[in-house]
């Protein structure tokens, strides 16, 4: 086993971490208390655009459930009048200056989950590891409100509202600070933002609640043809995961009664054909981030299955409401 993948075992069980670990963790806390320190000290500056922003983000690594959480908000102002956009580093993307995306952006430049927010929302995204620099394009698009996707531990960018996304089931592992436990920040930083959204499980205290809905399958060679993943009920299939947390994926395909044989990639897999080249004919069933890198070698029988975050339409509301708060009288 990779000592990564025997880092974050241990991190959801049982078990002390590796004795290297703790000085690591310590020195790295205190790098974290320092920054975030600086910045609210005024020692560093947070930059602010002429827009609300709102950052959605995590204190753990690992996947839960911001990609669609971000998904979901965008939607829903949207729907509550607002123009948004969305920022993004563009992890994975090869872009380095900030850049807006096209309609039908390359994954390789944009980063997984900018591509897939811009084509499932298609409200304008701009990626840049320069976020702030990437924020400003948006405001050429004509939006009054920026959403940063993954951007929590990104104090460059102004923030007027805070949202947290935790796993329900992992929540903050053992407790500790990254690479000891999987907390990028302590769980203290809980207490600072505006909502903390709780993906799975049981919420406590004012956790907002949220659920992750599988969609039809969509053919990856035929976008326009999508099946019931009732068709796969009782099938053998090949499930391919690329995400943060694969077994959530497999686990909801096992939860619809379909028999998966689980292929799990590190998050932000770049795929060869020959990754998804398993020997015989038996479906493959993909997450949508991982589905977006895969079209140009998209097989018969290849299937992306979409997530959609399902959220009490009272944290929107509550959101927006705070939004509206801000504009000047």
């Amino acid at each position: 086993m990779a000592i990564v993948d025997e880092l974050q075992a241990g991190w959801y069980a049982d078990r002390q971490p590796p004795l290297w670990a703790l000085p690591v963790a310590a020195l790295y806390g205190g790098v974290v208390r320092a920054r975030r320190g600086l910045y609210r000290h005024g020692v560093l500056r947070a930059q602010r655009v002429p827009v609300p922003v709102i950052v959605v983000g995590n204190i753990v690594a690992g996947g839960a459930g911001k990609t669609p959480l971000t998904l979901a908000l965008v939607q829903a102002l949207h729907e509550r009048g607002w123009r948004p956009g969305v920022v993004s580093r563009g992890y994975g993307g090869s872009a380095r200056a900030p850049m807006l995306l096209p309609p039908q952006p390359d994954p390789a430049v944009a980063g997984d989950e900018p591509a897939l927010l811009r084509v499932r929302s298609g409200l304008p995204v701009a990626v840049g590891a320069a976020r702030t620099a990437a924020a400003r394009l948006l405001l050429a698009e004509g939006v009054d409100v920026i959403v940063a996707d993954d951007g929590l531990q990104h104090y460059a960018l102004a923030r007027d509202v805070e949202v947290c996304v935790i796993d329900g089931a992992r929540r903050c592992g053992n407790g500790r600070l990254l690479p000891a436990g999987p907390l990028r920040e302590p769980a203290t930083r809980l207490r600072d933002v505006d909502f903390v959204v709780c993906n799975g499980g049981n919420t406590r205290g004012h956790e907002i609640p949220m659920r992750l809905e599988l969609a039809a399958a969509v053919a990856l060679g035929d976008p326009g043809r999508s099946t019931p993943l009732a068709a796969f009920l009782g099938q053998r299939v090949h499930a391919v995961a690329g995400i943060g947390n694969p077994r959530r994926f497999f686990d909801a395909l096992r939860g619809q009664g379909i028999e998966v044989v689980e292929h799990a990639y590190p998050d932000h897999h770049r795929y060869l054909p020959a990754d998804l080249a398993f020997g015989d004919e038996r479906p493959v069933l993909m997450t949508e981030k991982d589905a977006i890198k895969c079209g140009a070698f998209a097989q018969p029988g290849w299937w992306s299955v979409p997530v959609t975050a399902v959220l009490p339409d009272a944290f929107f509301d509550a959101v927006s409401a705070r939004l509206r708060a801000l504009r000047p009288v």
